[in-house]
């Protein structure tokens, strides 16, 4: 059973008292959300013209030195709401016409989460649920969201036990990760989609770093391997040095044409049918991905 007061939510197994202290991730007992948005920047068959419904949640259970919202997720700037309001958010964004809840970074809130989507649906909600995660996450907990969350959108960001304890403080990351992406398969399987939008299934985002540290291609090899040439893969090329990033010379720097051509390369010998490739420095619209 999930416990928020020895917490054990994440990988982490802290053990803190949420109610009286915090966790490793920096979260109380209580959801804490920077923003939510009718966002049009997701992947095509998750944004379409109806835009994704996305919440920020504050704070994580990671500490990637090179965070583009580094300010939500370790400063953890944002305000408290109730389960009741955060239903009530997921019920105004679908008023608003987005075609999906796109929930961002929700980890460390797990139980408190699940909660406010049982009781969304309860009061109509009836568009995909996505739990868009850094797949640093508990098999236990995952299993607690069968049946709520529809598409899991988690970025497997490691195959590399030393950059990600170096860059995350999270040696142990490409096993969880490995782990936690098998069980997210097992709930959705592939991605299905209903006129072009994804309505189920599993997206996993891959996010290049200078220097392939975090070794994209042992990533791809493993999903092609284990999840199936199948699975929607989203290549992204939007990295640049933020954050902490400055103070490791291998990492100040957005990725190079030769980095970003052998991430493509990579998988179009592997075979992937479906998915996306974000362009270089993530400025231009995503582009569609499928075997030739």
């Amino acid at each position: 059973m999930l416990s928020l007061t020895e917490c054990n939510i994440c990988p982490r197994l802290c053990g803190n008292d949420r109610f009286t202290d915090t966790g490793y991730c920096k979260a109380g007992s209580r959801i804490k959300i920077n923003l939510y948005q009718r966002h049009f920047g997701e992947e095509p068959n998750l944004g379409s013209d109806r835009g994704s419904g996305t919440v920020f949640f504050s704070h994580c259970n990671t500490n990637c030195i090179y965070c583009q919202n580094f300010s939500i997720s370790q400063f953890g700037w944002g305000k408290e709401v109730e389960i009741e309001e955060l239903a009530e958010i997921m019920i105004s964004l679908r008023d608003s016409g987005v075609c999906n809840i796109n929930l961002v970074t929700p980890t460390h809130f797990t139980p408190l989460v699940k909660e406010a989507i049982i009781l969304a649906k309860q009061r109509g909600l009836s568009i995909p649920i996505v739990w868009n995660s850094n797949a640093y996450e508990r098999v236990e907990a995952l299993q607690e969201l069968e049946g709520v969350v529809d598409i899991y959108l988690p970025d497997f960001r490691y195959f590399d036990r030393l950059a990600a304890k170096k860059y995350s403080e999270a040696e142990d990351y490409p096993e969880v990760a490995q782990k936690a992406l098998l069980e997210m398969f097992r709930q959705v399987g592939h991605i299905e989609e209903k006129d072009n939008i994804a309505v189920k299934g599993l997206m996993i985002r891959l996010l290049l770093l200078p220097n392939n540290v975090n070794r994209i291609d042992l990533a791809l090899e493993w999903i092609a391997k284990n999840l199936g040439r199948e699975t929607y893969i989203s290549l992204m090329g939007q990295y640049y040095p933020t954050y902490r990033a400055v103070a490791f010379p291998e990492l100040n720097r957005a990725i190079s044409a030769q980095e970003y051509d052998d991430a493509v390369n990579k998988l179009n010998s592997l075979g992937f049918e479906n998915g996306y490739i974000q362009e270089r420095g993530g400025d231009k619209d995503w582009t569609p991905k499928f075997s030739e």
